[in-house]
């Protein structure tokens, strides 16, 4: 009997150490074991010696948390995201919802600045200028 070519194997193709990943995801391995540690992303399989093994949905969900940090959202937001995603439901509107309230969040920060630079700008305006001299006691 013939063994079948090497490139018919039923093993499942190994992933890709954390090294690996952390190259074509942009992100650092430090990141990448951050958000294994917080429970954003389980990997494949470990390898005989304990290393991560990602593979290429680990890979994807890694894109949309770099993405999804970028513009700041939360942890816990990340988890309520990735978790409908994983289950297989359109998670369109819990996207929507978290863009509009990232929207909202940055709406009010804009607020807060605008206020501050006014107040700047009266404290900057009323400003007198001593000349460089120090007042005498």
């Amino acid at each position: 009997m013939v063994a079948p070519p090497a490139t018919l194997s039923t093993a499942p193709a190994p992933g890709f150490r954390i090294g690996e990943a952390a190259r074509r995801t942009g992100l650092s391995v430090k990141t990448i074991r951050f958000y294994c540690d917080q429970g954003l992303l389980q990997p494949m399989a470990r390898s005989e010696s304990g290393y991560r093994l990602f593979d290429a949905d680990n890979l994807a969900e890694l894109t949309i948390i770099r993405a999804l940090r970028a513009m700041d959202v939360t942890i816990p937001e990340l988890i309520r995201i990735l978790e409908v995603r994983r289950s297989g439901l359109c998670n369109c509107s819990v996207l929507k919802d978290s863009i509009a309230a990232k929207m909202a969040s940055i709406d009010q920060r804009i607020s807060e600045l605008s206020a501050m630079k006014a107040e700047l700008a009266r404290l900057l305006d009323s400003w007198q200028d001593c000349g460089g001299a120090r007042p005498q006691p």
